[in-house]
């Protein structure tokens, strides 16, 4: 029977060899970690090779994701689908083993990490949603719900910033199934890290409300064991293992070195590493033995087969429950969901209101909240602002998880983070909201949403100068470009009741990744729309009022503007012009339209052309060609009222008017 440390070595071997021949990668942190990760994985972790989706299973998120050769060792010897040339295509183009843990590429692989913090941040919202998944569906004598949630964490991860946000949410609300290892070996890419990082871990920590277990050994198993039979029996608080090790681990000449960090140990210090750890075996070779003794293939599947059991009993008693649990994990919506939605948008357009397009959303998350049990909502300490919480919300709270509202504080990037890590865990769709321009705090996780198709949901209040008098630093100008330009992400701007009605829908209804709606302070009145313009509000772009014939000018605009859009095509019309006004709340919906509904909005042959928007310039040339103009924004804004800076900024129905007349009479 092998032991502990051949299996651990096993690791190491794959890990240093695999580095080595993509002559790229990080050797040192699978090389420290591999004795923390066996016993975790040989030992604790409840899972399934053969079901990398089993709902009832443990999380692991290595957040220190550049060791992610460490990750891919492990779902290849305990029998998951990677190959050993899985593990020898390491870093190549289309590997299932590239060089960050990437969602969706690798089977058992439960977040995308390499930002160095939001790991731990999205465990957290694996924790959370854990917590919150069994107060609403767990009953007396069914536990359905119970699982633990671990992850690895580097030093890098705890210099984040974020590694406060979310350790302290998560302090508070006491996520007991939360267990962190911190892999504390002193050593950065930069070298000794008692330069740069002196912060006393285990006392912040404590301060958060977490329980610290320090001096744990990271190379020795039963040290590791019974910090984490501590860990595991505190359900109440999350828990820290703070486990010190030496970086490159076997290495003679490297380990405890940043030489060992990021860069392959070379041929001959791979045979001087073998011979320290007794390691006789060639490259990326693993005797049957060891193979053995890891496969969990066997285990996992009782595991999930006694689950099963547990289920069956529960869809007996609690049927349904049950039934609504599997709907919710399968991420599908109410069956009734899109008839009950299209009624409320009908609702929104005979009522055509005037009404600020972020109060607009609150009214419709009252109507489709009640629908939608599976909504956790929230925000970065402005609901009132974002107007994030509806007739049903309940706040998540430490003694009562059942809620579908968090409180996320003053702490924008943990929000959009935990957010992923509550979508990646399944049973939610969450929402969460700041004020557009603090999308720049949290837009790598953003960006993360859309490299991972989560459907994550993003709410961005107000949206422009409308703003007003708080001024440039809280008034966004280049923001929504950069939303648009994001791949996968789908961003809505809508321009009255109806439109956010839609977007609302449209976020809510699709599963292959993130929404960014973004919404107005200011009050926008109701546009009137015939049955095919309201049909076509859901293409994202469409003829909202036009002439008889060919156009002579396109006006093309989003949100606030539509409405200056309209009153600027009126006038133009009592001139004799024929003009038509295009609202376009979402480019990348437009976009996805086939070339005949395209042209048939916005035909070819019209080249005079303005768009219209209260934000950066330069992203609209793409609509209205070298030929067109736009009316948006060069600068930033500045502090006054909302009037007098749409005036000062040439949102005005005179500034566009002369702006049409260079087009048409030239």
């Amino acid at each position: 029977m092998p032991s502990r440390k051949d299996l651990a070595n096993a690791i190491r071997a794959l890990s240093m060899d695999a580095v080595q021949k993509a002559k790229s990668g990080h050797p040192g942190a699978p090389m420290g970690m591999a004795d923390i990760a066996e016993v975790l994985w040989n030992d604790y972790l409840s899972h399934n090779p053969a079901n990398p989706q089993w709902a009832n299973r443990d999380r692991f998120v290595l957040s220190n994701g550049h060791g992610s050769m460490l990750q891919y060792s492990l779902l290849h010897l305990s029998g998951y689908d990677v190959s050993l040339d899985d593990i020898k295509n390491f870093r190549q183009l289309h590997s299932r083993t590239p060089g960050h843990p990437e969602y969706g590429y690798t089977p058992g692989v439960e977040t995308t990490t390499g930002p160095l913090g939001q790991g731990l941040a999205n465990a957290v919202g694996f924790a959370l949603a854990e917590k919150s998944l069994a107060a609403q569906f767990n009953r007396p004598g069914h536990d359905i719900i119970d699982h633990y949630t671990y992850a690895f964490l580097g030093d890098g991860c705890l210099m984040e910033g974020i590694s406060h946000e979310v350790a302290s949410l998560a302090g508070t609300l006491g996520l007991g199934k939360l267990i962190c290892f911190y892999d504390d070996n002193g050593i950065s890419i930069d070298g000794k890290v008692d330069g740069w990082f002196t912060d006393n871990t285990p006392q912040r920590f404590a301060a958060y409300g977490w329980e610290v277990l320090g001096g744990v050994d990271g190379h020795d198993a039963d040290s590791i064991c019974s910090a984490l039979e501590v860990a595991r029996a505190n359900t109440e608080t999350p828990t820290l293992i703070c486990c010190k090790t030496v970086i490159g681990f076997g290495s003679p000449n490297k380990q405890g070195s940043e030489s060992s960090h990021g860069a392959p140990l070379g041929e001959d210090e791979i045979a001087l590493t073998r011979e320290a750890l007794g390691w006789t075996h060639g490259p990326f070779e693993v005797p049957a033995d060891i193979y053995d003794a890891w496969n969990a293939k066997d285990r996992g599947a009782r595991a999930e087969s006694a689950w099963n059991d547990a289920f069956a009993a529960y869809e007996k008693a609690e049927p349904e429950l049950a039934a609504e649990l599997k709907r919710r994990m399968a991420g599908d919506l109410p069956a009734d969901f899109s008839e009950k939605a299209q009624a409320y948008i009908q609702e929104c357009q005979d009522k055509s209101e005037t009404v600020a397009s972020r109060k607009a959303s609150q009214n419709t998350l009252n109507a489709y909240g009640p629908l939608l049990p599976e909504l956790m909502g929230g925000s970065a300490d402005l609901a009132g602002s974002n107007l994030t919480i509806w007739d049903g919300s309940k706040g998540v709270t430490r003694d009562d998880a059942s809620g579908n509202y968090i409180y996320y504080g003053v702490r924008e990037f943990g929000m959009a983070a935990i957010m992923n890590g509550i979508a990646l865990h399944g049973g939610f769709v969450p929402y969460g909201a700041t004020f557009l321009i603090f999308m720049e705090y949290c837009r790598n996780a953003v960006r993360m949403a859309a490299l991972m198709k989560q459907r994550s949901i993003f709410v961005f209040t107000h949206d422009s100068i409308g703003l007003g008098e708080d001024g440039p630093t809280h008034q966004p100008i280049e923001q929504l470009a950069s939303l648009r330009t994001t791949p996968n992400m789908s961003t809505w701007r809508p321009a009255d009741a109806v439109e956010s009605a839609v977007a609302w829908k449209a976020a809510l209804e699709r599963k292959d990744g993130p929404t960014a709606m973004v919404f107005s302070r200011q009050g926008l009145p109701g546009q009137a729309r015939d049955a095919q313009q309201l049909a076509d509000v859901a293409r994202g772009g469409y003829v909202l009022s036009d002439s008889e014939g060919t156009p002579e000018l396109i006006l093309i605009a989003t949100g606030s503007e539509v409405g200056l859009a309209q009153d600027t095509a009126d006038k133009l019309r009592e001139q004799g012009r024929k003009i038509r006004v295009v609202s376009m709340p979402s480019t990348d919906v437009f976009d996805a339209q086939n070339a005949e509904y395209k042209q048939q909005v916005l035909p070819i042959q019209v080249t005079n052309r303005i768009a219209i928007e209260a934000a950066i310039a330069d992203y609209w040339y793409k609509y209205v060609g070298l030929d067109g103009r736009v009316v948006g924004m060069t600068t930033f804004g500045e502090s006054a009222p909302a009037g007098e800076l749409f005036k000062e900024f040439g949102f005005t129905v005179d500034n566009v008017l002369e702006v049409a007349a260079e087009l048409l009479d030239a």
